[in-house]
């Protein structure tokens, strides 16, 4: 691979790109502490908070990841008006991430609250309101989407099955995209993909992958690859992003395939992970490097962010690091 080409592109081609994000946003609130004792009310450890921190997660979180790196973000996604939706959308504005297509409504902003004790997660509490967006909403949404894709390079869908990707809004984005030959990208949920069907690449993990597959596969590049081929002809798909933890992740796209090993660290955390593959992967698209190109600069950054604890948002230096 070409590091000087990659480098290049995220010191100077990055800031050319605008990618449209639409999905679950989400805040992600971290209580850092140390456990030292037990507490006398029940047999359970006692965590002295010393650190709060609040961060994107979901669809924020891809969004933040693209506008970090220098790229023009939009955001389309439902989120409540409570303070957890007001600490999300201050973030988002503050991060420099385009928000008009951000509905405030009545429903629970998805909030996940986590305890952790050094880099050990004890708890984590979920604030969410899983229910479908409304029809009156989603064809709320859609006029933005709809007016939004025209000038952007790229569609990311980031699905956390929180009600926002519904295979009407999928299929609207996608058929759009299409007839406008932009690009869009699925970080997918759940174990039916029709609502995703003619995206071109979706980026799943081996467990995603496999909960669609009739048999279950291993970690195994000769089975991952014949079953990325069946997945793409049935969902009609340009190709596919398959990340396998410790092995790095796969690119089935059309009959080009490759294997990127993952580099060897010690992992801390692996949450946010998929929302940094799928993001930098689609930033390599819109700034027309081949998939094979784009999923080796995600591989790159998603390295840098499993060292880290809890959601993580990766910077030019670190991903300019990570290729050196």
């Amino acid at each position: 691979m070409n590091h000087e080409a990659l480098k290049n592109f995220i010191e100077n081609g990055v800031d050319k790109c605008r990618v449209l994000v639409v999905g679950d946003a989400m805040l992600d609130v971290y209580y850092f502490g140390e456990v030292t004792r037990i507490s006398p009310e029940a047999p359970v450890p006692i965590n002295r908070v010393t650190k709060i921190k609040e961060t994107l997660g979901g669809a924020a979180n891809v969004s933040h990841n693209l506008s970090l790196l220098g790229c023009h973000t939009s955001l389309v996604a439902q989120i409540g008006t409570e303070n957890h939706g007001d600490n999300l959308v201050d973030k988002l504005i503050s991060r420099g991430i385009d928000i008009l297509g951000v509905m405030r409504t009545e429903k629970a902003t998805t909030t996940k609250i986590r305890v952790i004790s050094g880099h050990q997660q004890m708890l984590r509490l979920d604030f969410e309101d899983g229910k479908e967006i409304s029809d009156n909403d989603a064809e709320k949404l859609l006029m933005n989407i709809s007016a939004q894709i025209k000038s952007v390079d790229a569609v990311i869908i980031s699905d956390y099955g929180k009600g926002i990707c519904t295979e009407k809004i999928c299929q609207t984005i996608i058929q759009k995209c299409r007839e406008q030959n932009k690009i869009v990208t699925v970080d997918p949920k759940g174990d039916d993909w029709t609502k995703y069907r003619g995206a071109n690449f979706i980026t799943p993990n081996l467990k995603e992958l496999n909960d669609i597959l009739p048999k279950k596969i291993s970690n195994d590049d000769t089975e991952i690859e014949t079953a990325a081929q069946s997945v793409i002809e049935k969902f009609n798909l340009s190709g596919l992003i398959v990340t396998r933890s410790a092995k790095g992740l796969s690119v089935i796209d059309g009959e080009k395939i490759s294997h990127i090993p993952a580099k060897t660290q010690e992992v801390f955390d692996v949450s946010g992970a998929g929302d940094t593959v799928i993001s930098v992967f689609t930033l390599g698209l819109a700034g027309k490097l081949d998939a094979a190109a784009a999923a080796y600069l995600a591989n790159a950054a998603a390295g840098v962010v499993v060292t880290k604890v809890g959601t993580y948002a990766v910077s030019r230096a670190e991903i300019l690091k990570a290729l050196d």
